[in-house]
């Protein structure tokens, strides 16, 4: 079956003016243009644009989308069990979100106190359970049990402040390596060295043992794992090659 721009708009809720950006640059092309000029769609490119609006809803840039999706390598049935294991993982994080919520309500309420340690449980519990699910059986296997365990109660140990600045740490290398990749900055540059350090600080929140060595194998597993990449480049593609090459220059390996 085939679709007009009108008609796949208002079968998927996307208009037809994004629907005609998407062709303009090259993520959604129609499967063929009438003698009209009017756009028609078939059943491959609705599904590109299932997968395209899965994506979006996660977060991705559109042309981080185009190349997932471009990739020779592309499996559907793959995409859309990843697509479900996120949606899922975002449930939870939500979920528990709205019982910290709830839980703060009825603090108020009842007039008792939360410790400040109940206040930000729910965040550093879903923060160590998400980097399980996502990543636990790759850095299992690359370090030990035993390491992974420590980092994970150094997580829930955090005091409010620390966590605070845990993410804000988080922020800033995400914000700065965005800012790096678009302006053509030098990894083995002083914003690159800036930027591996604060990595290096970000990741001994929790692992205080991390070494050169292990920092280095963490920043290899950014660009080797699609979890990784797809963490790293959702905004702008490049940033976890960035800061690979950036945390092997600060370590005397460029």
């Amino acid at each position: 079956m085939e679709y007009s721009v009108c008609e796949l708009a208002r079968l998927s809720g996307v208009t037809a003016r994004t629907l005609r950006w998407y062709d303009r640059i090259g993520l959604l092309k129609p499967s063929r243009v009438g003698g009209n000029g009017y756009r028609y769609y078939s059943e491959s490119e609705v599904n590109r644009l299932q997968h395209i609006l899965y994506y979006r809803a996660l977060g991705l840039e559109l042309r981080r989308i185009a190349e997932l999706l471009d990739d020779p390598a592309f499996d559907r049935l793959s995409a859309l069990r990843g697509h479900l294991e996120m949606l899922e993982q975002e449930r939870r994080r939500v979920d528990a979100l709205i019982a910290s919520v709830r839980r703060c309500i009825q603090a108020e309420e009842r007039n008792e106190t939360m410790s400040d340690h109940e206040k930000f449980e729910a965040f550093k519990r879903e923060a160590v359970a998400q980097n399980e699910r996502h990543y636990g059986a790759e850095i299992r296997e690359k370090y030990t049990d035993a390491e992974i365990d420590r980092a994970n109660r150094r997580m829930m140990d955090m005091k409010p402040a620390q966590y605070d600045e845990w993410k804000a740490l988080e922020a800033e290398i995400l914000r700065r390596l965005e800012s790096a990749v678009r302006s053509g900055a030098d990894p083995a540059g002083a914003e690159g060295r800036a930027i591996a350090a604060l990595h290096l600080r970000w990741v001994r929140f929790s692992w205080a043992g991390c070494t050169p060595q292990h920092q280095i194998g963490l920043a290899s597993m950014y660009v080797q794992d699609e979890r990784f990449l797809a963490y790293y480049d959702r905004e702008t593609s490049g940033c976890a090659d960035f800061l690979l090459r950036a945390v092997l220059a600060a370590n005397g390996r460029a």
